[in-house]
């Protein structure tokens, strides 16, 4: 990753909240433009979820949406538990142009390159 987007140590991740978080799963992978990041919080719709942005730290925050059944659940898996994950940005990432898209449980974080990073061809006089 070149040190461009790097979670927080695991031990700050468990004891920063006192609500029940797990880290979502993602893929971190750089374009020519910038850098892509996607996280993967099923249960989770746009509503849900919270993106925040202080100094040179992303935080993403996904909260599920309680799951109501017909009926007296007999066997559960899913726990019923909200995502978070912290990241520290490259300063060489221009914020406020960061976007981000939610689809079919898939975060996608569109992080662009300062202008001032970006490769440029010199014309020569």
């Amino acid at each position: 990753m070149k040190g461009t987007l790097q979670p927080e140590p695991r031990q700050a991740r468990e004891a920063a909240p006192t609500r029940a978080y797990v880290a979502p799963e993602v893929n971190i992978y750089e374009t020519k433009d910038g850098y892509v990041l996607e996280a993967e919080m099923p249960g989770v719709n746009k509503d849900g979820l919270e993106i925040t942005l202080e100094g040179n730290e992303i935080t993403i925050t996904g909260h599920r949406m309680n799951e109501v059944v017909p009926g007296t659940p007999l066997f559960r898996e899913r726990e019923p538990v909200d995502y978070r994950r912290v990241f520290a940005l490259d300063p060489a990432i221009d914020t406020a142009k960061v976007s981000a898209k939610m689809e079919q449980g898939v975060l996608s974080l569109t992080l662009p390159k300062s202008e001032q990073v970006k490769p440029r061809k010199i014309t020569i006089s």
